[in-house]
């Protein structure tokens, strides 16, 4: 199935794609007009529409079935410092993305060496790939937020901060068994201050262990992804 992104998509009514979508319509797959294409709003919604005027700049589609997906309701939301390499926090976006992640905020800590993001970017990232392994409901990417700013804004139950000092850790698998809605803080290439794990546990975050190798914080988000993704299936 080959599925395309656009935002208002209503049963029955006419939708232009975007140039990229367009593009990639006429010229990658080479359709014509009266092909059926699936398409999605990011927001959970699937869509059959038909091509009814092929272009490659402006592509108009007649939207002529909604099909009900199911949306699993555990959600996991990584707060993580992006790493000075870009291109490695865009690989980490890729494969959370693919893995289900509901949300990502960018955090800004003491230790952060990377100070801005340009989302714009990132987001065409997260499009290309929920597309790519048919999520029909996009992750959120937040802008960049001070870590103190985040910790005090967040009300979720089940809370976590993995960091890497020397201290009791529950297991993060084990943690989150059976549980929904999730936030996992994961800090930069530097770690976490001591100040800032206080201030996460004093507003009821648990510190957890994401394994016994030390690793570099797009691998660790990753692996949160992957565990979290795991036990998800298993319910």
């Amino acid at each position: 199935m080959q599925l395309f992104f656009c935002n208002n998509l209503i049963l029955n009514g006419e939708v232009i794609l975007s140039q990229e979508e367009s593009y990639h319509a006429a010229q990658v797959l080479r359709m014509r007009n009266g092909d059926i294409i699936h398409l999605t709003d990011g927001l959970g919604h699937l869509f059959k529409g038909e091509l009814i005027n092929v272009d490659s700049k402006k592509s108009l589609v007649l939207i002529i079935e909604e099909i009900t997906q199911k949306i699993g309701d555990k959600n996991l939301h990584i707060a993580i410092a992006p790493t000075k390499n870009i291109d490695r926090f865009e690989w980490f976006l890729e494969k959370a993305t693919e893995m289900g992640i509901a949300e990502i905020t960018p955090l800004l800590c003491r230790y952060s060496e990377r100070k801005e993001i340009k989302t714009e970017r990132l987001n065409k990232v997260i499009v290309a790939a929920a597309k790519q392994s048919h999520h029909f409901k996009f992750p959120v990417l937040n802008s960049i937020v001070k870590f103190e700013d985040f910790i005090k804004s967040n009300s979720t139950e089940n809370k976590f901060i993995a960091h890497c000092e020397s201290s009791e850790k529950n297991d993060f698998g084990k943690s989150v068994i059976g549980k929904k809605s999730t936030i996992l803080l994961i800090g930069p290439e530097g770690d976490f201050s001591e100040q800032e794990i206080q201030l996460a546990i004093s507003n009821n975050y648990s510190p957890v262990s994401l394994g016994e190798s030390r690793l570099r914080t797009e691998t660790a988000g990753i692996y949160a992804c992957a565990v979290f993704n795991a036990l998800a299936q298993d319910l």
